[in-house]
């Protein structure tokens, strides 16, 4: 039987790796499948991992019915077997209901791949859906890791290495800001840099992201105890 079967994590764990290592598997026990994905790092009608795999797939938009897609291509001959669906995160509830059909009433299986949470720690609506009316989830083993080592558990926006939790859910930036270190102080003339970084718990609920560890690390410290390091001064926020 058919299933439709929602892979979860945070950024960093694989989805995207996992996502092409399913399509070959498929692929090579000959079973005919189609790729899609929506706002994927490497642009569109792509899906990559950050290992540096990438395949074309098909963009996903706000128009797409893939109940309508699957059959175009089975009335032309295309044998469709599975779907791999990366980014699943910004589908629309509507669309993973499309899925769902998909998978109940001409037996394909899908397999979907998304954050379950934005930076806000508030469901993705395409990922909601997904969590109440897929057949499993998975969350994915390969543990993503904050700055300071721990199991990271949330996704973080920062703007210019300053964490933030107010504004649109979904916005382009830069997921490789942490490891480049963070750019210090930003001139007058500045554009803000938006970024994304996984954290644990403990320092997602502080606010303490890799630039403002950073930060912090370059003063002397006056308790013994972490604070917000939106307070830091140097940091960007009220401290600053």
């Amino acid at each position: 039987m058919a299933e439709l079967v929602f892979f979860s994590g945070t950024m960093d764990c694989g989805k995207s790796t996992l996502a092409l290592q399913m399509d070959y598997n498929h692929r090579a026990r000959g079973r005919g499948g189609v790729r899609f994905s929506r706002n994927d790092r490497a642009g569109e009608s792509r899906i990559s991992s950050r290992l540096g795999l990438q395949t074309d797939a098909v963009e996903v938009v706000d128009t797409t019915d893939f109940w309508e897609e699957v059959m175009m291509r089975r009335t032309k001959g295309q044998r469709i077997d599975y779907l791999i669906c990366d980014e699943a995160q910004f589908y629309t509830p509507e669309q993973v209901e499309q899925l769902a059909k998909v998978v109940d009433e001409i037996d394909v299986d899908v397999f979907a791949f998304g954050i379950t949470a934005d930076f806000r720690t508030r469901l993705f609506p395409g990922s909601q859906r997904l969590v109440e009316l897929a057949d499993r989830v998975q969350v994915l083993q390969v543990e993503a890791l904050c700055w300071c080592g721990r199991r990271a558990t949330h996704n973080a926006r920062t703007v210019d290495g300053v964490m933030v939790t107010e504004g649109a859910q979904v916005v382009v930036g830069d997921v490789d800001m942490a490891m480049d270190g963070a750019a210090g102080t930003p001139a007058v003339d500045h554009v803000p840099v938006v970024g994304y970084e996984t954290l644990c718990r403990r320092h997602y609920m502080r606010r303490v992201t890799a630039h403002g560890a950073t930060l912090m690390g370059h003063q002397d410290p006056l308790l013994p105890f972490e604070v917000d390091a939106c307070l830091w001064r140097g940091s960007g926020g009220t401290g600053a």
